[in-house]
C-alpha cells in the first residue's frame, strides 16, 4: 500500500510533538469513541425492551422482558393469552436475530475500536453498523410485533374477538380489553447513548485530523509525482 492510499484510508498518525493543551484535543475523539465502545459492550447484559400487558384480570400487569439474546418474565402467560386470539409464542419472534445477537454487539464494539485509530473519513463507514444499531433493533422489533398481531390464526378460539393490530414498540397501545405499555430498556439506552458518543467522537475527530490529512496528502502526493 502506498504512503498516499494509506493516509487516505487510515489518516494521519497523531504528532508527537504536541503541547499538554493540543493532545487533549486529539485525546477527547479517541476517548469518546472508547466510552462508546465500553457502553456498547454493557448493554448485553441489560434488557433491551420491556412491555407491560394491563387489563382488569391482571391488576399487576404481565411483564415481558426482552434481552438481546433471550425472553424474560410472564411469557408464558402472555403465550396463553395469544393461544386465544390465534397469535403466535412469542419465542418464534426473531429467533436468527437473537442467536446471533451477541457476535452482533460484539462486531459493533470492534468496530468502533477500530474506529479509534482510523482518522479518516472511512471511520465513519467503519462505524455506521454501531450508529444504526439502535434503530435496527426498533425496526426489527416493529417488524416481528406487526408480523404477529397482523397474521392472527383464523381457527383460533377468539379469532373473531380481536382484529389484527400491532403493538406499538414504545409508547402505549390497545388490543381487545388489554392495554400495553412498551419502554426501551436499559441496554437500549446504553447503546443509543453510544450511538451518539460514536458520531461526537468522530466530528471531534474530524476536526482535528482534517486539516493534517489534507497536508500530508498534497505533502505524498507531491513526492509521489
Amino acid at each position: 500500500m502506498s504512503r498516499t492510499m494509506f493516509i487516505r484510508v487510515f489518516g494521519p498518525r497523531t504528532p508527537k510533538t504536541l503541547t499538554p493543551e493540543e493532545r487533549a484535543g486529539f485525546l477527547s475523539p479517541a476517548l469518546l469513541l472508547a466510552f462508546a465502545a465500553a457502553l456498547y459492550l454493557s448493554s448485553i447484559f441489560l434488557p433491551y425492551w420491556s412491555m407491560t400487558l394491563k387489563a382488569p384480570q391482571y391488576p399487576n400487569g404481565l411483564h415481558v422482558v426482552a434481552h438481546i439474546n433471550r425472553l424474560d418474565g410472564d411469557v408464558k402467560e402472555i403465550d396463553g393469552l395469544n393461544h386465544y386470539i390465534g397469535m403466535r409464542p412469542l419465542g418464534d419472534a426473531a429467533q436468527l436475530e437473537r442467536s446471533l445477537s451477541i457476535v452482533m454487539v460484539g462486531a459493533v464494539t470492534l468496530l468502533v475500536v477500530g474506529a479509534v485509530f482510523v482518522h479518516s473519513p472511512f471511520a465513519a463507514l467503519l462505524t455506521l453498523p454501531a450508529i444504526l444499531f439502535p434503530i435496527f433493533f426498533l425496526l426489527d422489533l416493529h417488524f416481528w410485533l406487526s408480523a404477529f398481531g397482523q397474521n392472527l390464526d383464523p381457527h383460533a378460539p377468539l379469532s373473531h374477538a380481536v382484529k389484527p393490530f400491532t403493538p406499538p414498540v414504545l409508547g402505549m397501545g390497545t388490543v381487545g380489553q388489554f392495554r400495553t405499555v412498551a419502554s426501551p430498556g436499559a441496554g437500549l439506552i446504553l447503546a443509543a447513548v453510544g450511538s451518539v458518543l460514536t458520531l461526537s467522537g468522530l466530528f471531534l475527530q474530524r476536526m482535528v485530523y482534517k486539516s493534517i490529512r489534507a497536508r500530508l496528502l498534497r505533502e505524498s502526493e507531491e513526492i509521489e509525482a
